[in-house]
């Protein structure tokens, strides 16, 4: 029964996702403002009926419905309750639930929205009821998660070994909010187009739900790079798999995105830009879904699914996109703006940062598809790897550090950087000297990498020394000047700061790693530049559905242990699949990464041990990165009881303005 209500609550969701795609849209264009409302009532209703769908299948995974084909494939009495939960999201028909779920999430918090259903909103209700009503018909044409089996086994087949991690608990959610938050600036954009609004009341709605995706996107890929880490036992973190490429894709065009949207917020330029960064945001999160499910990749990341429903994908993905495109085409030229500005003002750096970010896209898009379309094309496989993304991504990377500090100083309108430029000399010198000491300490030694240390050094000091400049820390009031800073200030202070701790990581752990591979009986010692890792013992134990074979290493240095890690393979019988548990060792200064591999009788256990510097720092900073944008979703505050401690006007000593919002 439950199989049966989770269906019929899908057929009534698409029910209620057909009519937000119609009636909104034709009460805006009529001034009807009960359709308009019907609108927000349907929204309301489609996640309500998602909602119960998700829950029903939620129930069968929990109490081990066997009669139930998703529930048989991916799940097993043995497994941990935990993961017969988050087992619901760990395969193609369940995690589409939750993209329906959390996309009808979106619209449900738009109809909710402070203010009313406005054209505009009914609009991006239309649009957005638009997108669920097709993915919805993807669920139940293509990828029912309730069909039935008969008879029903007596046991599951579980789920896939990889998936049963903390890790996987929360990163597919949390780049979902990511991906499916996008949909929303998409819908936005195109009720803009539409009623001819792309203005800066437009940006202000947008605004929340483009940082809230990006915040969440920023999230999910940090969990992913940490869950391949720790995971998949081979010592790295970002491999510039294709799937992995299809979610930082639309990371990159939703940082622009977010940037162009504040030009247009304060200052009312860059709206047809601003409009085509939020489709194509949306539409990079297409891409990556059409790389996920369609079947054309091979990946530990991907669903292995048919390439009948990859072509459904595409279908969506060809009508979303041209669609949207088709419409700025077609209304773009009314979009222009009077707002004039510098080559050097704050607007000029944001462009700049723009470009850069879409040329970046469009590099990591380039070398992903490139060996897809030589394959349809010459039936010859290629492959683009790692050397191509790093020489290609690096450059963009390194300007784009060496631009943030000085154009986030500058002033809008009309920027004085001769002025300013005294702020940037100790930045500069910190630089430089953090250059030559991790040139000169570091191994193995790279130019490339200290250049990279010198920028982001250059980076933090850059931001921190105009947050210096505003609150003016050793005067009095300083403390009331830093709460009344603008929430866009603290927002881009933590998440460019969190940038550079990233590079700083991504440089350590990738650039000055060392690796150490050797057999090992218990008891004997395998060097790891300045430690010695002891293997203690070797011992097995039964898991809930999976037998363990657990290393106990001690980490040594100078005669004297440091820390005792564990490290396991584990093989889970039902699969049949066998995984490899690193043991980590982290401290601010980096991490000792030790694996057990397959024994040998006559010389011992496979230990494969790292020592990768700084490599804790690339998620606390991607924290901090995600941080800075929930920040910036909190509304503007009144300044007016702060007036006390502003500048005078004129004054160049004193901080610079903060900006309008």
């Amino acid at each position: 029964m439950v199989a049966e209500l989770g269906q019929l609550a899908l057929l009534f969701a698409l029910a209620a996702a057909l009519h937000q795609s119609v009636f909104p849209m034709l009460g805006a264009h009529v001034g009807d403002q009960r359709l308009m409302a019907g609108g927000r009532a349907s929204a309301l209703a489609q996640a309500a009926f998602v909602a119960l769908a998700f829950a029903l299948l939620t129930v069968a995974h929990a109490t081990s419905d066997f009669s139930v084909r998703n529930v048989v494939e991916n799940s097993h009495t043995a497994k941990p309750f935990i993961y017969k939960l988050t087992g619901v999201w760990g395969n193609h028909e369940g995690s589409m639930v939750l993209w329906a779920l959390i996309l009808a999430g979106y619209g449900a918090a738009v109809a909710l929205a402070r203010g009313g259903v406005t054209p505009l909103r009914a609009r991006t209700l239309a649009v957005q009821g638009m997108l669920a009503a097709a993915f919805l018909a993807f669920i139940i044409f293509t990828s029912n998660p309730f069909a039935r089996l008969f008879p029903a086994p007596a046991e599951g087949q579980d789920l896939n070994p990889l998936l049963q991690d903390p890790g996987l608990i929360i990163h597919p959610p949390c780049l979902y909010l990511g991906y499916v938050g996008f949909s929303i600036a998409f819908a936005y954009a195109a009720a803009g187009l539409i009623g001819g609004r792309i203005d800066q009341a437009w940006a202000k709605e947008v605004r929340p739900f483009a940082l809230l995706a990006w915040s969440f996107m920023t999230i999910g890929i940090a969990l992913g790079a940490w869950w391949a880490y720790y995971e998949l036992g081979w010592g790295g973190f970002w491999a510039w798999d294709p799937v992995e490429n299809a979610s930082f894709m639309p990371w990159l065009a939703g940082t622009a995105l977010i940037h162009s949207i504040r030009v247009t917020e304060v200052r009312g330029a860059f709206r047809a830009w601003t409009a085509l960064l939020a489709l194509l945001a949306f539409s990079m999160s297409l891409v990556g879904t059409f790389l996920v499910r369609s079947g054309v990749l091979t990946s530990v990341h991907a669903f292995a699914v048919d390439p009948a429903r990859g072509v459904f994908i595409l279908g969506i993905l060809a009508l979303s996109v041209g669609g949207g495109l088709t419409l700025f085409a077609v209304r773009a030229p009314a979009m222009s703006s009077d707002a004039k500005f510098a080559a050097i003002s704050r607007e000029g750096g944001l462009f700049t940062n723009n470009l850069l970010l879409v040329a970046a896209c469009a590099t990591v898009f380039i070398g992903t598809f490139y060996p897809l379309f030589a394959e349809a094309v010459s039936g010859e496989k290629l492959s683009v790897g790692a050397p191509y993304f790093n020489l290609a991504f690096t450059p963009f990377v390194f300007i784009s550090l060496l631009m943030i500090g000085p154009a986030a100083a500058l002033a809008w309108k009309q920027g004085r950087l001769a002025r300013d430029a005294h702020l940037f000399i100790a930045p500069a010198l910190a630089g430089l000297v953090a250059a030559g000491t991790a040139f000169w300490l570091a191994a193995p030694k790279s130019t490339v990498a200290a250049l990279g240390v010198a920028l982001a050094v250059f980076t933090i000091g850059g931001v921190v020394r105009d947050l210096a400049r505003r609150v003016r820390p050793l005067e009095a009031g300083a403390l009331a000047r830093f709460v009344g800073l603008p929430r866009s200030s603290l927002a881009m202070t933590c998440a460019h700061v969190g940038l550079a701790i990233v590079v700083l990581g991504v440089i350590g752990a990738g650039v000055w790693r060392s690796e150490t591979v050797a057999y090992a009986q218990p008891g004997e010692t395998v060097t790891l530049g300045r430690y010695d890792v002891v293997l203690s013992r070797v011992a097995e134990t039964q898991g809930p559905n999976y037998i363990s074979q657990g290393a106990l290493f001690e980490v040594r240095k100078n005669d004297r242990t440091l820390r005792e890690v564990l490290a396991e393979r584990r093989f889970y019988p039902a699969r049949g699949m066998a995984t490899t548990e690193a043991g980590v060792w982290s401290t601010i200064r980096g991490d000792i990464y030790l694996t057990v591999g397959e024994p040998d009788p006559a010389r011992g256990w496979v230990v494969r041990a790292w020592e990768r510097p700084l490599a804790g720092w690339m998620w606390a900073g991607g924290a901090m990165m995600a941080l800075g944008g929930l920040i910036g979703i909190a509304p503007a505050r009144r300044r007016s009881s702060l007036a006390a401690h502003a500048p005078a006007s004129g004054s160049t000593s004193g901080p610079a303005p903060a900006p309008a919002e």
